[in-house]
């Protein structure tokens, strides 16, 4: 709730006596997005902007390796715990809902504590959930703890976007998402692979124990970490900043119009008052969160605050916020009051599900029908990582060639023709059991287009809505719940027929929002300034 945004600042009617009316006066936006701030993140050097960027996108692999190291050794898991397919269902889908939804809270955390604390808080409980989990001695305890590590890996992830954009500007951030997205995306490429091996050579708990070390790890370089979260640039922040201006004008007018009922003196006392809201006429927040003028000409108007009667606007640095302040559900609001924004949600949503849907069937499928252990079932997923892993980087890199505007989502028209065409090779490949290279191919394209319209449609909320979806995580909770009994029911060919329409919907979605989602903005907006 950072970047990326107007806030509105009303400025005030000259005849300030009338009561203060959101209609009445004149609504300006400005872009905090460029706000001049202390010791400005956007201005570091480049090597440590580099730095910062391997270390969170280092950090944000273990969202990936907590899902993906686990797949291999499902069949392993359900054997030692005694779990059915039902069960073994529940720890993957709501470790899916939990680290699509919880980033939400860490978000709201971040805008009062900064980033830096979230980051260490974070891995940390990651580390105590993973140490549990190694140790578990029923399914029902690993289900529980499985949560409590998907809260733990979620931070990173969500929060290295955000740290991004305090880094770069918009225009640079298609190539830095896509590279960012690299190493998270290693997890699903690596994970299986790691998996497989370490169940192979030891038993499922070793890939637990595997994510204590890495996780623990990770925390060193955080401790070190210059947080780059900066209120000026904070809608929370403003917010508050433009309500404590707004009360300061009403408690103005307020004594205005009651020493007017005294009599003369009170006259004098309204004329001198009634110059305030002349001189912060089209007025905007500053750096330091304080009202400034844009008649510079106007010596009054340079000063740093402004008396409103006795009431001066406080500077941003010496207003304090608490999670009282922070409304979670409003970045949802926000999210669902913008057609362009629903659309993008609902299509990155589906892409999200079927991710998750075909690493964990997949899965089932080598073991069930090619009878497969699990160091062959992490090869083989790992041809779906890899293929996630150049979509990434090409996906970014192309979409920042065509930045400008909604332009960004026309980089995803050529994954369009590849991604259901992808599904349905898969769908009748798996079902056949025809020839593993055959799957594997099927796989890295699916990977490969999958990621590269997930990453731009990404890079796009990014620059339009920062942060503000955990609707994915719901998608991919449902699509966990629901993969096995379908799977079960129509085979892989159905299914993914099945998920080569929804990909085609998802498809659609976007291109509705190239054609219409400029007008839809613009519309938004000015229903928004009234």
């Amino acid at each position: 709730m950072t970047h990326g945004d107007h806030i509105m600042v009303q400025s005030i009617p000259v005849n300030s006596h009338l009561p203060l009316s959101p209609i009445s006066a004149q609504t300006l936006y400005i872009d905090i997005e460029h706000v001049e701030v202390q010791d400005d993140p956007r201005k570091w050097p480049m090597t440590r902007k580099r730095i910062i960027l391997l270390v969170i996108s280092i950090a944000a692999m273990v969202n990936g390796l907590g899902a993906n190291l686990y797949n291999p050794a499902i069949s392993e898991i359900a054997s030692d715990l005694h779990a059915s397919s039902r069960q073994i269902s529940w720890s993957l889908s709501l470790f899916i809902l939990f680290q699509g939804n919880v980033p939400l809270l860490w978000s709201v955390l971040s805008e009062v504590y900064g980033r830096k604390k979230m980051y260490l808080l974070s891995l940390a409980i990651c580390t105590v959930a993973c140490v549990v989990a190694a140790t578990a001695k029923s399914i029902g305890v690993l289900v529980g703890i499985r949560c409590l590590q998907a809260v733990g890996t979620s931070a990173v992830l969500s929060l290295g976007a955000a740290t991004l954009a305090d880094l770069y500007d918009p225009h640079e951030r298609g190539a830095i998402m896509g590279l960012y997205y690299c190493a998270p995306l290693l997890g699903p490429a690596l994970g299986p692979i790691i998996g497989g091996v370490l169940t192979h050579a030891f038993t499922w708990r070793a890939t637990f124990w595997f994510l204590v070390i890495f996780t623990g790890t990770c925390i060193f370089p955080f401790l070190l970490f210059k947080d780059t979260f900066r209120r000026e640039r904070s809608l929370t922040y403003q917010r508050i900043a433009k309500q404590l201006h707004q009360r300061a004008l009403e408690e103005s007018r307020r004594q205005s119009q009651t020493s007017t009922k005294i009599g003369e003196p009170g006259s004098e006392r309204k004329e001198k008052e009634s110059e305030t809201p002349k001189k912060i006429e089209s007025s905007t927040l500053d750096a330091d969160g304080r009202t400034s003028n844009t008649r510079h000409n106007d010596p009054e108007a340079q000063n740093p605050t402004h008396d409103m009667g006795s009431h001066s606007l406080p500077p941003l640095h010496e207003i304090k916020v608490s999670l009282k302040d922070v409304n979670p559900i409003h970045p949802m609001i926000l999210v669902f009051r913008r057609v362009n924004n629903i659309l993008i949600v609902i299509a990155s949503g589906l892409n999200f599900a079927f991710s998750y849907s075909i690493g964990y069937t997949c899965a089932r499928t080598l073991s069930n029908n090619y009878h497969y252990g699990a160091l062959k079932i992490g090869l083989v997923l790992l041809s779906f990582g890899v293929g996630n892993v150049l979509g990434s980087v090409l996906g970014g890199q192309w979409s920042d060639l065509v930045q400008k505007n909604l332009m960004r989502l026309r980089s995803i028209i050529i994954p369009m023709f590849i991604l259901p065409s992808s599904n349905l090779a898969y769908a009748w490949v798996s079902d056949k059991h025809a020839h593993i290279a055959a799957l594997c191919i099927s796989l890295f394209f699916a990977g490969f287009s999958s990621i590269w319209i997930y990453s731009c449609s990404l890079a796009y909320m990014v620059d339009a809505n920062v942060g503000r979806s955990c609707v994915r995580g719901t998608f991919g909770f449902v699509a966990a719940e629901v993969a096995v009994p379908l799977q079960d029911a129509i085979r892989d060919g159905g299914l993914y027929t099945l998920w080569a329409g929804l990909m085609l919907v998802s498809e659609l979605l976007l291109l509705l929002v190239m054609w219409k989602g400029q007008g839809w903005r613009e519309r938004a907006e000015e229903d928004e300034s009234k």
